[in-house]
């Protein structure tokens, strides 16, 4: 991968005005699905990877979920340079508008209500060093994201042993002490609730030493684009939020 010193042009505090950066080149891009081919692609890669692991689960996803559609979700799909094959996914939905898939199968606490939060769903990667690349480049452009419109906290519901990707990223627990709850809205499966603070996330990541401070914040990658065509954030539209439904208790 290239790799080219630059200065960062997309400081979040004036701290970063002038945080150096080396500009590294993927072998995969990193785009919001905008049409039906790309969402075909991304539903492949999903059904495979879910076929690794869950594969009763996996038979339900060949087709695109009425998820992908909701408005406040966007939908990212990486692609390999060489030949377009699809190499990984993941799905991004935000509470501007409806509340969170997660949110169908538990009630959030106290501190997470009346938070901009977004819930990362349905990531799936191929196999191999590409797709591990892949799958930490997603979670960056997932990040950016986050920062790009205003997230405050990142929501997941991880099944093991994806939950421990998750801890290592600094996620905390949302319920402590509870470990794995059947999520209703994913078949009764599993899973653990974790939460991550975005605007703190540059200052522990540095701090902690973390390994991936380096690719998450001091290194740009003009390969994850998660812009539309007309240069504007996908979410960009979405300005109001509607009344937040009745939720359902775990």
């Amino acid at each position: 991968m290239n790799r080219t010193l630059t200065l960062s042009t997309t400081a979040r505090n004036d701290s970063d005005a002038f945080l150096p950066q080396t500009e590294e080149r993927l072998p995969f891009t990193i785009r919001v699905v905008k049409d039906e081919g790309a969402l075909a692609k991304a539903v492949r890669i999903r059904q495979a990877a879910y076929g690794r692991y869950v594969p009763e689960l996996a038979k339900t996803l060949g087709a695109p979920e009425s998820y992908d559609a909701e408005p406040g979700a966007v939908v990212l799909l990486a692609e390999s340079k060489m030949d377009g094959e699809a190499i990984g996914t993941m799905r991004i939905q935000t509470n501007a508008v409806s509340r969170l898939g997660v949110e169908r199968s538990v009630l959030l606490p106290d501190w997470l209500q009346q938070q901009r939060l977004s819930e990362a769903t349905r990531l799936g990667v191929s196999e191999g060093r590409v797709g591990h690349v892949a799958k930490i480049a997603l979670f960056k452009a997932y990040y950016q994201y986050c920062l790009e419109t205003g997230v405050e906290w990142m929501i997941t519901a991880a099944r093991s042993p994806l939950d421990r990707q998750y801890e290592a990223l600094m996620f905390q627990d949302v319920f402590p002490g509870q470990g794995f709850i059947p999520m209703l809205h994913i078949g009764n499966i599993p899973h653990r609730v974790m939460a991550f603070d975005v605007a703190s996330a540059r200052k522990r990541w540095e701090q902690g030493g973390h390994r991936l401070f380096d690719f998450m914040v001091r290194t740009h990658h003009p390969d994850i684009d998660i812009r539309d065509h007309g240069g504007r954030l996908a979410d960009d539209q979405v300005t109001t939020r509607e009344a937040r439904p009745v939720h359902i208790a775990a």
